[in-house]
């Protein structure tokens, strides 16, 4: 039989610490689109779904009493997550502009392909890669 093979990623799920905030960062920080909205009564949890412009999606979750992720020594498991983008000195620009702190840019010694790290409300790693 013959492998299978992934047709992209569909989605990544987040947990958040505060809904409301981590909802305003994602949507109006960082312009994804609301697909969707909803309140699971029967788990006390939000879930929201993000599109980017490629399609791929984000689903922000919103559980009582999650227990923090480990982030700092690096922890086993997801590392970060990555956005392609176009124009890294822009966005590096508006989102210093929003209040959000960003690392210096670094160029990938693989790719020679500039990147830089920042992080959403709740410490997570997200990365900016230029394409």
């Amino acid at each position: 039989m013959q492998q299978p093979t992934f047709n992209g990623i569909h989605h990544v799920a987040l947990i958040c610490s505060d809904y409301q905030r981590s909802k305003t960062f994602y949507t109006e920080v960082l312009g994804l689109k609301i697909l969707a909205e909803h309140y699971r009564e029967a788990r006390q949890s939000w879930k929201l779904d993000l599109q980017l412009a490629d399609g791929s999606q984000l689903e922000l979750f919103s559980f009582p009493g999650a227990p923090a992720r480990p982030s700092q020594p690096e922890a086993q498991g997801l590392r970060h997550l990555a956005f392609a983008v176009t124009d890294l000195d822009h966005w590096v620009s508006y989102l210093k502009q929003q209040g959000v702190a960003v690392e210096a840019i670094r160029v990938d010694e693989y790719t020679d392909k500039r990147f830089t790290f920042f992080q959403d409300p709740d410490g997570l790693p997200l990365e900016l890669y230029e394409l």
